[in-house]
This record gives structure tokens, sequence and C-alpha cells, in this order.
């Protein structure tokens, strides 16, 4: 899918859902630019993780619209917002633990491509085989490529996870905690391949974390979710210096 530089990659307007009497995302609006790294935060039940269910096609809002690259998205399922360009990763990890490195990321992309009759008579990689190794080597992972990947540590899984997320390109990847579990020892190096892939790939990324170090360093603007609602949208100055915020998240 061509990108427009005359429109966000992703809009959300007014967006609600509730659980009987609690408002979980109250008229959330926001929107994502192209090749722009948007970070999402807020403390626990305040919302992002419904907020993100619905982005991903998993729940249906009651209220409000989601567009993707100006195409209006809001009912459309996971497989569906795939197949338009949106990867993802998950909180815990969606690897398949007696597979190789490499033909795990084969199989995240399969979905992706052509029909189910097409994919029956593709050769067995359905040519995805470099594109696996060209990521491979990018997230340093050659040296495991043709190990099972339950065989390797937490934080190797976790490349590979995120790996996966970027084998059918999408235009935008949404990133649900990409630093959870991992030794902090790798969290540099995880920001640091992020916007590598974000400066070579050219896509956009959403990313809820709750290590702020993280999100500071690696996103160009934050959203804060207090109680279902945005508190603020800004660079991470704009955020460090709200006062707002502070007082309510990060702690003055």
């Amino acid at each position: 899918m061509t990108l427009s530089t005359n429109q966000p990659v992703l809009k959300v307007t007014d967006l609600k859902k509730a659980y009987g009497a609690i408002q979980a995302v109250g008229g959330v609006s926001f929107e994502v630019r192209p090749g722009e790294i948007f970070g999402v935060i807020g403390p626990n039940g305040s919302g992002k993780t419904t907020l993100f269910n619905s982005m991903l096609g998993q729940i249906t809002p009651d209220t409000g619209k989601i567009e993707l690259n100006g195409q209006d998205v809001t009912q459309l399922g996971p497989l569906e917002l795939n197949r338009l360009g949106v990867g993802r990763t998950f909180q815990t990890l969606q690897v398949f633990g007696k597979m190789t490195v490499r033909d795990n990321l084969i199989v995240a992309a399969q979905e992706h491509q052509g029909t189910m009759f097409s994919r029956m008579f593709a050769p067995s990689d359905s040519d995805l085989g470099a594109k696996a190794d060209a990521l491979i080597d990018q997230f340093h992972i050659k040296h495991v490529a043709d190990k099972k990947a339950g065989e390797l540590s937490y934080g190797q899984q976790k490349l590979v996870d995120i790996a996966m997320a970027f084998m059918s390109e999408p235009d935008l990847v949404l990133l649900d905690e990409p630093c959870a579990g991992v030794n902090p020892s790798l969290v540099g190096g995880i920001s640091t391949l992020l916007k590598d892939l974000n400066k070579t790939r050219k896509g956009s990324f959403v990313v809820i974390e709750h290590n702020m170090d993280f999100v500071m360093d690696l996103c160009h603007r934050i959203m804060v979710m207090v109680e279902g609602k945005v508190m603020a949208i800004g660079t991470p100055e704009e955020i460090r210096a709200n006062k707002q915020v502070l007082d309510a998240y990060l702690g003055s």
C-alpha cells in the first residue's frame, strides 16, 4: 500500500468502549503520521489495552471511528487489518517453539500473501526465504536462524516475535510492551533496532510500554491516557514538562 504524506496512517476519532458501567475508553482521538513512532502510556486501568485491541480489530468499539490510510476499518477483524498493512506484537510471546527461527518468520507472512489456492501451489517457503533472511540479518539473529525458537533465550524469542511482525512489510506496526520481561541489557538494543526499522522500512509504529526511559528515547510523540481519556499528546520533551502529567502519572 502506498502511503500518502497528506493524510495520517492511522486516525482514531472519538473512540468509546464501555463494559457495563465502566467506561474503559471514553472518547479518545489521535493521529499517527507517516513514518512516526507514536507512544501510548498511562497507569494500569487507563484504557491502553482496550484502545489497542480496538485498533487491532479484536474488539469492536461502541462508537467512534478508526481509519487506516483514509479507509474506515472500524468494523474489520485482525486478518483483514493484516492484509491492509497492519502488523503487531503481543505482550506474551507468539513464536512457534518447535519451528526454526527462519520458519517462524516465513509462517508469519504466509497468511498475508495471496489466496489459499495460490499458497497451496507456491514454493515451500512461499518465496519468503530471502525476505526472512534479510530480517534475520537486520535483527542480528543469524547465528540462531536454524535453531528451534523454543530453544532460545526469552530475549532472543522476543526479537523473533518482533521480526515476525515485520515480515508482511506493514505500513503500521502495533507493538504491545516490546520490553516486557526482557533483560534490561537488551532494552537499549530493541530501541536501536526499532529506530533502524523505522528508518529503513518507512513504516509507522504505535508502542504501548511501561518502561518510561524506553518510550522517551524511542518515540517522536507520546499520548498519555488516564481513566480512559487522553490527558496529553506531545513530544517527549513536552510530556516531561507537562505538570498535569507529572502530577497524575510520572510523579513530580
